[in-house]
């Protein structure tokens, strides 16, 4: 990026584009990346590294600034540095994920090498599930932008599609729809009660499975088992959660009433949810005219927490129907000061505490109620904000709230996240200058100036065989 955009009027805008341009990567003469943070006291040594997810918005931001040369050699690369991840002995060979962050390295030579981390590296050794997902959404990004079907019909990007269906789409011990997945393997990269089946990897599986199948050829018989499969699973995924995750007040006295212990096709309690789970702050939380998707499922256990992240991509993707996805904003918008507070958007609400902080977090000390993942402010979540209160008519909103956002973190040098209920203290452990919170305002002001951008994100509803 040469210069600033033509809409960069305010000291606001031109702040975050001016952080886009320092936080550049460059390979071989081209910008391949954007680092997490230029934050020089930063504590984790991999905020240097271009992460997958964290890039998503720049490449948004690039996108919209007409500029999609960086964004196709991102995916390019990313292609290129999957295929170099150790096989882990003893196992069997399967497709590879892609990394969840990778970095350049000059010697003294002046020679370029990469070093990607796939979990390998990370803070409890998780893999990044979320990474593979983010880049197909990204390349449909790029397609719906830029029209480069030569790019996305390539032999590596449609070689890259599939291994990524036959990662996700393998046979495994469950029945559900859903992806099973450990804690740590997403956005929450660390120890927060959501293995299983938390719900942004659902809202993530979906968007990523339509974009898939948008863009892949099925040239050959293996390519048209995927594509039948790809199509089955989304509706059935879809089918899933809006009838099993959905949660309003109405749905909370028939879990409240539910008998357990019932067998049988015909139990309206499949899942054998015990009414004793249902925590004290639900119950007169919960709007009485709205709802949400809750954030985790399995037997006998519904995390009756709300998910931000996992709530906006699923308005964002269509997983939620159009009924739900305007409960869901509405949700946001009768709980106002819980989950936008001083400062978009809370992470989760409620934060865990006392002897559950303890048991479920393990006692971690980033983690405390209120604070990062355990119902911390995230600036980096208002893309996705904007993003689905435009999907669902309501630019009001997404202005009210942008509007919160925007100039007080050109004031506070742009953190990575704020502590508090309401958002009102730069997070204790943040760092400054974080790539992603400038980002997302810049996403966000361009889908505001220009709601037809929202085709970014638009993928065809597959036929089902």
């Amino acid at each position: 990026m040469n210069q600033l955009p033509p809409d960069a009027r305010n000291p606001t805008l031109e702040s975050a584009y001016q952080l886009l341009r320092d936080a550049e990567v460059r390979y071989r003469g081209h910008t391949v990346g954007t680092v997490a943070s230029l934050d020089e006291r930063a504590p984790a040594e991999n905020y240097a590294d271009c992460f997958i997810r964290d890039f998503v918005p720049s490449g948004l931001v690039y996108l919209l600034n007409d500029e999609p040369e960086v964004v196709r050699d991102f995916l390019a690369l990313i292609l290129q540095i999957r295929d170099t991840q150790e096989e882990i002995e003893g196992h069997r060979r399967l497709p590879r994920v892609m990394p969840a962050s990778f970095r350049v390295f000059t010697d003294e030579n002046g020679r370029e090498s990469l070093a990607a981390d796939f979990g390998d590296r990370a803070i409890g050794r998780v893999a990044p599930v979320d990474s593979m997902m983010w880049w197909v959404l990204l390349l449909r990004a790029y397609q719906n932008r830029t029209g480069d079907d030569a790019f996305i019909k390539s032999a590596d990007v449609q070689r890259g599609i599939r291994l990524i269906l036959s990662i996700c789409l393998q046979d495994r011990f469950e029945v559900f729809p859903t992806l099973l997945v450990p804690d740590g393997s997403f956005m929450i990269d660390r120890r927060m009660g959501v293995f299983g089946h938390p719900l942004e990897i659902q809202a993530l599986f979906y968007g990523m499975l339509k974009a898939s199948l948008a863009m892949l050829e099925p040239c050959d018989k293996d390519s048209e088992l995927l594509c039948e499969q790809s199509a089955i699973r989304t509706r059935q995924l879809s089918d899933y959660i809006r009838n099993y995750y959905w949660l309003d007040l109405e749905r909370l006295n028939d879990i409240h009433r539910y008998r357990t212990e019932h067998f049988g096709h015909e139990s309206e309690n499949a899942l054998n949810i015990y009414p004793e789970s249902i925590p004290d702050w639900l119950v007169d939380w919960i709007p009485s005219e709205s709802g949400y998707l809750v954030g985790n499922l399995g037997p006998g256990r519904m995390d009756f927490r709300f998910f931000s992240f996992g709530n906006l991509l699923a308005v964002l993707f269509g997983l939620a129907d159009e009924h739900q996805s305007r409960s869901i904003m509405q949700t946001f918008e009768q709980r106002f000061e819980d989950l936008i507070g001083t400062m978009p958007v809370k992470i989760c609400y409620p934060a865990m505490v006392g002897e559950e902080w303890r048991l479920l977090t393990g006692s971690d000390p980033k983690n405390t109620p209120w604070s990062y993942h355990n119902g911390g402010n995230w600036p980096a979540l208002l893309w996705a904000f904007t993003g689905a209160a435009m999907r669902v008519g309501r630019p009001d909103l997404a202005r009210s709230v942008h509007a919160v956002a925007a100039e007080r973190l050109h004031r506070d040098h742009w953190p990575e996240y704020y502590d508090g209920r309401h958002g009102r203290l730069v997070g204790r452990r943040a760092n400054y200058r974080q790539t992603w919170s400038a980002t997302a305002v810049l996403v966000s002001q361009g889908l505001i100036d220009n709601p037809e951008t929202l085709s970014l994100f638009d993928s065809p509803e597959p036929e089902v065989p």
